[in-house]
């Protein structure tokens, strides 16, 4: 079994990848190296976008000025993660056997002899044994974010008379199929988050037990009207209403439909690492297809929004 078989096994890939397809020719001219076969098929498969919240994939083809391939200190960068970790390869040899590199931020180099996909496979399974990057969360099915255009919204709600769990229930329920991501809650059990997404529509939403009680929710623009519906359809059911509709930053609403959606900022990954000195390129990249990295200000990626310790 290949390692992107073994990845599209866990982790269903998206009906639609972004920037998933292109020039390859073109791009590895400009690059001056040939690509792996293997990377370009999981390109291809996934697109641009994150696993788990956490490890995130570049293609080369330009749409969103965070995408993209490029050299740094001698390596190419295919991927990051959330904590502004670079994931690359060592471009030595034959292009299909060069290794995954992951040079952490602040935590020095690890390598790993391991095809991009069965790098991405063996992490998502908590397989990776690693020095640098986070464990996959234990107990949660990997998922795959695809970094396209969402809207935003959040309804305030009545507290109502059942109890949080049945209220959960209920709502996940008029949803399904959902897929769960994670939960958090304080240590007294009085404030706490349960983060999941629908499987059919890619719908992602966070219900957030604060008071008032919330359910944030982030959806493809064209889902507007199916997505007012079936929520305000579950809140009926959980015994509730709807005190106040909001943008994702707390600005009020008229109503679901009034306001501009707010763009969805895009996870910075390692572009959000203090600068490095850059060593030169090899011999056959061309520098002025180098990406040039701009910092940006760091949005709350949704629906998950676990407090810190702590995409369009």
């Amino acid at each position: 079994m290949t390692g992107l078989d073994a990845l599209t096994r866990t982790v269903a890939p998206p009906a639609d990848p972004v920037d998933g397809h292109g020039d390859w020719a073109g791009v590895e001219a400009r690059l001056g190296v040939r690509l792996p076969a293997d990377y370009r098929l999981l390109a291809e498969t996934y697109g641009r976008g994150e696993f788990c919240d956490y490890l995130y994939l570049r293609t080369p083809f330009r749409t969103n000025p965070h995408n993209g391939l490029e050299w740094y200190d001698g390596l190419v960068v295919w991927g990051g993660t959330m904590d502004a970790d670079r994931l690359c390869w060592r471009p030595e040899g034959d292009p299909d056997a060069w290794p995954v590199v992951i040079v952490g931020r602040g935590t020095g180099r690890e390598e790993h002899a391991l095809t991009t996909s069965r790098f991405v496979a063996e992490w998502v399974t908590g397989r990776l044994r690693s020095a640098v990057l986070e464990d996959m969360e234990p107990d949660l099915a990997p998922w795959f974010n695809a970094f396209r255009p969402r809207a935003h919204r959040c309804l305030r709600l009545s507290e109502g008379s059942r109890p949080y769990g049945e209220r959960l229930r209920i709502l996940r329920d008029v949803l399904a199929p959902t897929l769960d991501r994670g939960s958090w809650e304080s240590g007294d059990g009085a404030h706490g988050q349960d983060h999941f997404a629908t499987a059919d529509t890619d719908w992602q939403l966070t219900y957030d037990r604060s008071h008032p009680h919330q359910i944030r929710v982030s959806f493809p623009p064209g889902d507007r009207a199916a997505a007012r519906d079936r929520l305000f359809a579950a809140v009926r059911l959980m015994g509730c209403t709807v005190l106040e509709i909001t943008t994702v930053r707390g600005a009020p609403l008229a109503d679901w439909d009034a306001g501009e959606d707010e763009p969805e900022a895009e996870p910075e990954t390692e572009l959000k690492a203090e600068a490095e000195p850059q060593a030169e390129p090899l011999p056959k990249a061309e520098p002025e297809t180098e990406l040039k990295a701009e910092a940006e200000p760091q949005a709350e990626p949704l629906p998950k929004a676990k407090p810190e310790p702590e995409s369009e």
